[in-house]
């Protein structure tokens, strides 16, 4: 058992490597925009997203989708949480205004608002990754916040948001990670959905 837990570790390891390089690979920031853009349209326009009153976003940095004009856009008309780094925690404050960021933790633009517990109320996340793939399955970025945050969100809708190369075949996971409901991606592919809907699975 130990064993085939260092490989998926080494597995993981791997892919977060392999990603790395297409991430440069992928830096024009013109087609960042662009595929961000198409991202987010997608993201908006799915019926949970529309639902949702409370919906969990991220700050994004410069390597992830970018979301921060989507969220001044969207805390007009939901309320908007993000995550602020805590020890090895993730603390949730209601997003109020640009005015009201800090910079924390990792460069990370975190907002300095009250901090927010009513987990129940949660209704919508957005989660970032380094990888997804078809089963909802995801690859962080090895420190394990959203692992520990997410187990306290069960009721909420779960949408991985990444870009087309960071959805991959397969990504090695435990039966105790949470899954995404959905991968929502920008697809080159015009006739192809924007997003991927997943086979149900029982949670």
């Amino acid at each position: 058992k130990k064993r085939q837990r260092t490989r998926k570790m080494e597995r993981k390891k791997e892919l977060r490597k392999y990603i790395a390089s297409l991430k440069t690979r992928h830096e024009d920031s013109d087609m960042r925009k662009l595929q961000s853009a198409k991202v987010l349209a997608a993201l908006e326009a799915h019926p949970a997203f529309r639902a949702a009153n409370t919906i969990l976003l991220y700050h994004s940095l410069k390597d992830e989708v970018d979301t921060h004009a989507f969220i001044r856009k969207w805390s007009n008309k939901k309320r908007i949480l993000l995550p602020v780094v805590v020890g090895d925690d993730l603390e949730l404050r209601i997003y109020s205004s640009p005015e009201d960021m800090a910079t924390g933790s990792y460069g990370i633009e975190e907002p300095t608002g009250e901090v927010f517990t009513d987990y129940a109320a949660i209704e919508f996340i957005a989660v970032p990754g380094v990888a997804f793939d078809a089963k909802g399955n995801r690859l962080g970025r090895g420190k394990g916040y959203y692992d520990r945050l997410l187990p306290r969100i069960p009721s909420a809708y779960k949408a991985g948001i990444c870009f087309p190369f960071q959805l991959v075949e397969e990504v090695p996971a435990d039966s105790y990670d949470v899954r995404m409901d959905i991968i929502i991606t920008s697809n080159e592919d015009e006739l192809s959905h924007p997003y991927h809907p997943l086979p149900s699975c029982d949670r």
